[in-house]
């Protein structure tokens, strides 16, 4: 039987050698670090109440109260990602609020302290809740399983996963799921730095380390903050974000 021999004209050769070296720049970009460990470069904010404690990005104190909500914010903006964070948030509710938060796709409001834009939020009743802060200023979207709240380790280290693909907002704690939002609106911003919260209201400290970011390909023709238009400055009389109210005692 004779042999098969197969031949490829040069063009053909040289396609598939450019094939070849154009696939590693298709491929979805490596998960990168936003934080060193020791220093806050890439990150800006008040550093009376934000600064690196314990190899953390720390905020808030432990001897007292927050007076206003302080963010720490990326000094570049993203669109599209897979973000990995843990977060510990410790305080005495006795003392105010014990909230925290990661926004996403924000930007700072002018002349104040406040982040305008989504934030994943976090503290006692609000895990796994969407707020809208300083824009809608309302919870947009509820943990979609109990589950999630349930998988809390209060004062201690949780596994936050967002992900951030086009108008779908998704997040895990601790693996759980916990959120999935589709923005309806066309004239919200799918853009914007990434912040990390300290509330305002009690003696409070939240840390956040393994900070992971996989950026995805942008969405074509998304709404951006340049185009919908920047934060406004603040209305004293918007709407705050409160604590939840205690739960009533179960008799027996």
């Amino acid at each position: 039987m004779p042999s098969l021999r197969l031949s490829f004209s040069p063009s053909l050769l040289l396609s598939f050698s450019l094939l070849l070296a154009l696939t590693p720049v298709l491929r979805a970009a490596p998960a990168t670090s936003l934080f060193d460990g020791r220093t806050l470069t890439g990150w800006e904010g008040d550093l009376k109440w934000w600064r690196v404690q314990d190899g953390a990005l720390t905020g808030g104190s432990a001897t007292e109260k927050v007076p206003k909500n302080f963010f720490l914010a990326t000094t570049r903006s993203f669109q599209n990602f897979n973000l990995r964070v843990k977060i510990k948030l410790t305080g005495d509710p006795k003392t105010g609020m014990i909230n925290s938060g990661v926004q996403i796709r924000s930007l700072r409001v002018p002349d104040h302290t406040e982040m305008s834009g989504y934030q994943v939020d976090a503290g006692d009743k609000w895990w796994g809740k969407l707020y809208d802060e300083s824009r809608r200023n309302k919870v947009i979207a509820e943990p979609i399983d109990a589950a999630a709240d349930a998988a809390v380790k209060k004062e201690d280290w949780n596994d936050y996963r967002i992900l951030a693909e086009g108008p779908r907002i998704r997040s895990w704690i601790n693996g759980v799921p916990a959120l999935d939002y589709t923005e309806a609106d066309p004239a919200i911003a799918l853009d914007g730095k990434i912040a990390l919260q300290i509330h305002s209201g009690g003696v409070a400290l939240v840390q956040f380390k393994d900070l992971v970011i996989e950026e995805l390909a942008p969405t074509p023709g998304a709404p951006t903050w340049d185009k919908v238009g920047h934060p406004k400055p603040r209305d004293p009389n918007a709407k705050k974000k409160k604590a939840a109210p205690a739960a009533t005692p179960a008799t027996k």
